[in-house]
């Protein structure tokens, strides 16, 4: 004898499966637009390590803006275009464009952002669209010479010779970082802090250990080891309000190519995008 409930149940079964099937089909990839270009860096090669590396680890789509221009001036089309990141879940900046200081670019560069764009930031980005002396300590929030550092919300002005950075995951609570160990870099540059803003929360530190050399006298050389220390980085709300990640880690391509410098980009970027939980795994919808 057939059960006159199995109709039922079926159909039930289906209606469940179903809306498990729209409700998968419902999470759109987070749509990212990736900024590269400018002095100093390889960026032809790291651009396309950057889209694989967050490709490969969320549901993500990167876009990419790109110059291969190589000056403090990079021709970048976002430039004069203050809506170049509508329809954009994220922005990264990865841009190398010291000497861009007119207010009206800086301020259209910043304007997603303003309007509640999320930003990631990697290291040549914290030395970009500064107006005035970048190691001269910013004191009053809203002026030119504090757009970008608001922005950040770390204002750094130079950094140390390349050799390996030490890194200590400050708050290893923090998703972002969670299950994330210290370790060790290649050569690479430490970025100075010249101000932390209040609102900015530091994740990762790092400290470098310099080699000064100074002739004698008697014409031998004597070597004074430094040690210098950074937050290498960070959370910030701009503007009380849009979720901002940077590291000032990144110059070489052996570093930006490693698998736990890529972790931890990927754990800003979804951090910035409010969609990492508390243990550190992307919310429902955006793993892979």
């Amino acid at each position: 004898m057939k059960s006159p409930f199995l109709p039922t149940l079926f159909a039930v079964a289906l209606a469940l499966n179903t809306g498990s099937l729209f409700a998968a089909e419902a999470v759109k990839p987070l749509k990212v637009l990736l900024i590269t270009g400018g002095c100093c860096h390889d960026y032809a090669k790291q651009k396309d390590i950057l889209k694989a590396g967050i490709e490969s680890r969320i549901n993500a789509v990167v876009d990419q803006v790109h110059t291969d221009d190589k000056s403090t001036k990079p021709p970048l089309a976002i430039y004069g275009n203050p809506e170049y990141a509508k329809g954009y879940d994220v922005v990264i900046h990865d841009e190398c464009a010291a000497d861009v200081n007119d207010e009206a670019v800086v301020k259209g560069v910043l304007k997603p952002h303003q309007d509640g764009i999320p930003g990631v930031n990697l290291h040549c980005a914290m030395h970009c669209y500064r107006i005035g002396n970048p190691g001269e300590a910013t004191t009053t929030l809203g002026t030119p010479h504090s757009y970008w550092f608001e922005y950040l919300g770390l204002q750094s002005s130079g950094h140390g010779p390349q050799e390996p950075i030490a890194l200590s995951f400050t708050d290893k609570e923090n998703p972002i970082t969670k299950g994330m160990s210290d370790w060790t870099t290649v050569k690479e540059e430490l970025y100075n802090n010249v101000k932390v803003f209040e609102g900015a929360h530091g994740v990762v530190s790092g400290k470098q250990i310099s080699h000064d050399k100074k002739k004698q006298a008697d014409g031998t050389e004597k070597v004074t080891d430094r040690e210098s220390n950074s937050v290498v980085a960070w959370t910030n709300l701009y503007n009380g309000k849009t979720r901002v990640f940077s590291t000032t880690i990144g110059h070489n391509n052996e570093t930006v190519a490693d698998a736990r410098y890529l972790d931890l980009v990927t754990g800003g970027l979804l951090w910035a995008c409010d969609k990492i939980d508390a243990n550190g795994k992307p919310k429902a919808g955006y793993s892979k």
